[in-house]
């Protein structure tokens, strides 16, 4: 599995995100509270990506772990914003290790990342992978899960559907189609955030003007809030929402 992260508020710098915690995405990288489904570390590449107005994104994305990386922290100790998503891979077995297998995945002002695994993979999802043009399955940043599943939920919201039915949709059909699949989807634009819970763990913490989405709580301090299984996330830095996921 992987670890990720999502922040809307007032501008931090990047390491009061990813490293100054006292559980921060870099320590989860090496030492994570919990994991499931297999794996014991998130050293297979890691991926930020921030907001530095109101255009569209910056990422820094690498193959590697991200306590290796020689630029990461001295980027993040001098980068601010008030959007961020941030990933460490634990990358599953078979599936390619390098610089575009790391999330976020990126197009326009979205930003996406998966935590999880599908289950049969690819075969299970095969029928899926047919109904997407078949220039988007030549050009996937990498011949991965969270690849496909990134180009899904893209698939979607250049349709025009709003980011919490593609996201929602798109586990939906996942899971009918290869059950038993964990399925933490994020997806932000900069001014929201949707995240699906399937599979996995995810905390929100919320605060005035500020909230957290992340796969464990980087700290122990009050106000982080478990969401339960089967539910989808929509937040603004003002309102957090919670509502079941569909089922097939």
């Amino acid at each position: 599995m992987c670890r990720h992260l999502a922040y809307l508020g007032p501008p931090v710098t990047l390491a009061e995100l990813l490293f100054e915690p006292a559980y921060s995405l870099v320590r989860q990288s090496w030492a994570p509270r919990d994991m499931r489904g297999g794996g014991t570390i998130n050293a297979d590449g890691f991926g930020v990506g921030w907001y530095p107005g109101d255009g569209e994104p910056v990422r820094y994305r690498r193959a590697q772990p991200i306590w290796s990386d020689p630029t990461i922290a001295d980027l993040a100790a001098v980068t601010r914003s008030g959007a961020v998503l941030a990933a460490v891979r634990s990358a599953t077995v078979g599936m390619a290790v390098l610089d575009g297998a790391a999330a976020p995945f990126a197009e326009g002002r979205w930003l996406f990342s998966h935590n999880g695994v599908i289950r049969g993979w690819p075969d299970a999802v095969v029928p899926l992978a047919a109904t997407l043009p078949v220039r988007d399955l030549l050009t996937l940043d990498a011949a991965t899960d969270s690849a496909l599943l990134w180009a899904l939920v893209r698939h979607r919201l250049r349709a025009g559907e709003d980011a919490a039915r593609a996201v929602a949709e798109t586990v939906a059909d996942v899971a009918a189609a290869a059950p038993g699949s964990r399925l933490n989807l994020l997806l932000t634009d900069g001014r929201s955030v949707v995240a699906s819970v399937a599979g996995h763990a995810l905390s929100v913490r919320a605060a005035r003007g500020s909230v957290l989405l992340a796969s464990e709580p980087h700290d122990d301090a009050p106000g982080w809030r478990p969401v339960p299984e089967g539910q989808l996330v929509t937040a603004t830095a003002d309102e957090v929402r919670v509502r079941p996921l569909p089922i097939r």
